[in-house]
Parts: C-alpha cells; structure tokens; sequence
C-alpha cells in the first residue's frame, strides 16, 4: 500500500501518559478511535477519505504505535487520553470501532462538549453477550499467560470475527501454524518508526479487554449523553455485536442505526471498505 502523508503530533493525557495521533487534512475536527489488534496505521485509508471534508487525528491509543502505556489502565484512562486530544485540537466529533467505540462512548457520557460520535459495533458487556465476550477475553488471557501470542490472537478473532470467516471456521491445528508464520515473519521485516508490529498488537489486545470488561453498566449510563449518535453495523458482523447495538438503540432511541452492506467487523480498516464507512460518517458529520 502506498504511504499517506500525514502530520505526527502527540499529547500529554490527564495521568502523564504521552499519546500519539496522526493528522491529515483540513476542516472541522474529527477524531478517529481503533479497535483492538490495531494502531493509527490501520485508519489511514478511511482518514484519507476523509480528508477533503475533515481535520481528521488518528491516535494509537496506549501501548501502540507510538505512545506511552498507562501504569493504571482503565476505561477512564483511555477516554481521558481522547479527551486530551479533543482538548488540544478543539475537535467536537468523534468515531470509534469495536473497543474503540466503548472508548468514545465514556468519553461521550463524561464530556457534554462532544457534539457528534459515530460507533461501529462496541462489544458491550451487557446480560445478552457477557457469556460469549468473557469467554473469548478468557482464552485469550490463557494463552497469554503460556506466551502463545498465536492462540491468543486465534481465540481473539475465534470471538469476533465475521460469520463465516475462514479464521472462525478453520480448525486451530489448520489456523496456528499459519499465524506462527505470520508473526514471525511480520517480526523480521525492516521496522518502521511509525509502524506497530503484530506481536505488539497482540500483546496490547489485553487493554481491549480491559475497555470491554468495564463497559459493564455503561448501558445505564448513555441517557446522560447530549451529542448526536449514530450506530454503524456490518451486514455479515458477528451476532453477538449486533446484540451490543440492539441494547444501545433502545436505551438511545434517537439515535440513527445504519447497516452497511456485505461488510463485517472490520470495514473501517484499511484491508475493509472503508469507503462504505467514510460515505455515512461525512453524511452524519
């Protein structure tokens, strides 16, 4: 993929932790929150279409990419790192993916200066999916404790990914030799400054965890919020995050509910479409 152009800049949260974010483009502020297994580099194709409408700020959230991790991570912590980053550019817009999204909404309910924010299936850990997202947490946590970033990253996606997705579907003996191979060879490619690799991604899907355990409740807490809400969905999503959105659009009524056609989890990052995503999000910005 060609490289974007961008501006790196960075903030200093509430607790002193230094976060990172890239800025492109001109126009009113849009901030931009990634998911787990990801970093700033894996928006830059949705920031990229943006860019004409929008100053767009792309943060790697703690422990990647470029910024500092958080001696006490929490979900307040994260929101206080993109409320530093609202602070500092004098943004008002905000658009989350999955734990990202879990981000944007605390930082929704506790600052009643956002004005607009965009959610792209947050795993909230509600009665209806708190079974099947603390299983797949747990899994995950197990094989982190033995070091096996593999069966980490395969019960990760195992959880989460799209119906019907040959991750899901393959068996783990079929599935674990292919991502030893690509860890190890993402681990022997020159570094970038500016890159994340994937065994750094892995490890850091344990602060995605974090945010999702303690969206516990926060359901009872979205009546608070005053911006307007827009809830995005993949057709071919997995239904347990369907579920998050179904809970979150009866406890905020108002909020507009978009289905994006034949597109999962995903369809922000680069490897998606995200031009199905950036066409809503200018629509609803």
């Amino acid at each position: 993929m060609r490289r974007i152009q961008y501006t790196a800049n960075s903030v200093i949260s509430k607790d002193g932790t230094r976060i990172h974010y890239r800025q492109m483009g001109s126009g009113e502020g849009l901030v931009l929150v990634h998911g787990a297994m990801m970093y700033s580099g894996n928006f830059m194709r949705l920031a990229e279409l943006l860019a004409n409408d929008f100053t767009v700020y792309i943060p790697d959230r703690c422990g990647r990419g470029l910024s500092e991790t958080h001696t006490n991570h929490s979900l307040l912590a994260e929101s206080e790192d993109i409320q530093a980053i609202l602070n500092q550019t004098n943004t008002r817009y905000l658009f989350g993916l999955s734990s990202g999204a879990i981000i944007v909404l605390q930082t929704a309910i506790r600052y009643p200066y956002v004005q607009k924010i965009a959610l792209y299936e947050p795993p909230l850990l509600i009665n209806s999916t708190e079974a099947h997202l603390i299983k797949t947490i747990t899994n995950y946590e197990r094989a982190m404790e033995k070091g096996d970033y593999r069966n980490a990253f395969i019960s990760f996606i195992k959880g989460t990914d799209d119906t019907g997705s040959l991750m899901k579907s393959l068996p783990t003996f079929v599935t674990a030799p292919f991502m030893s191979f690509a860890i190890h060879s993402d681990a022997k490619k020159q570094p970038e400054n500016d890159k994340t690799d994937l065994k750094s991604l892995i490890f850091a899907a344990q602060y995605d965890n974090c945010v999702v355990r303690q969206s516990q409740g926060i359901i009872d807490k979205v009546k608070n919020i005053t911006a307007d809400i827009l809830l995005l969905e993949g057709e071919k999503s997995h239904p347990i995050l369907k579920k998050s959105l179904d809970e979150l659009n009866a406890a905020l009524p108002d909020a507009k509910r978009v289905v994006l056609p034949n597109v999962g989890h995903i369809a922000a990052h680069n490897s998606g479409k995200p031009t199905l995503v950036a066409n809503e999000l200018k629509v609803f910005f």
